[in-house]
């Protein structure tokens, strides 16, 4: 995200419908999620933001869901992080820090075996990286890959808005001091 999209509550409240959307879609890429956060502003304060987040999502539906997945790089792909999430950069920035700092044999792994997952269910692993080692996420992925679909989509479900919570924290950050 480039420094006009880390932004006050006040500012985020004032964006027009079109804007409001892009901005949220930059924390979770389900049109369903980001145009109800667009229309559910103005919001009082970040614990509003939040409770309407995680409303909405529960309101959301496995199509959703997998949109929402398909934003999302592979873990372990390097090239994939570069490539597909530059206009994301900012906000998903150290989401996936401890696989940066991974050995070659682990990301080798992780790469493999979410190729692997992505095959069994369709969709790419999704966790909530922040803070994970990538020993960690492999082991995760692991002993989630026996999980079935369904019941993955349920648990990727969870860890997206996980993930889509950080991201609004880190891009009202600012704004919140400010308040």
């Amino acid at each position: 995200m480039n420094q006009q999209n880390t932004l006050s509550l006040q500012a985020l409240n004032s964006l027009n419908s079109s804007d409001a959307e892009q901005w949220f879609s930059q924390c979770c890429a389900a049109p369903k999620w980001f145009k109800g956060m667009a229309q559910a502003r103005p919001f009082t304060d970040f614990d509003a933001v939040i409770q309407a987040a995680k409303e909405i999502w529960q309101q959301c539906s496995t199509p959703d869901f997998l949109t929402a997945f398909e934003a999302h790089p592979m873990i372990g792909d390097v090239n994939s992080l570069r490539e597909k999430y530059a206009a994301t950069k900012n906000m998903a920035s150290n989401e996936q820090q401890s696989a940066a700092d991974a050995d070659e044999k682990t990301l080798h792994n992780l790469a493999a075996t979410n190729h692997e997952y992505l095959n069994q269910h369709g969709f790419i692993f999704i966790i909530c990286a922040s803070g994970l080692s990538a020993k960690t996420m492999l082991h995760a992925l692991t002993l989630r890959l026996k999980n079935d679909t369904a019941t993955e989509i349920e648990l990727a479900a969870a860890e997206q808005i996980k993930i889509t919570l950080l991201r609004l924290e880190k891009g009202l950050e600012k704004g919140i001091q400010a308040s």
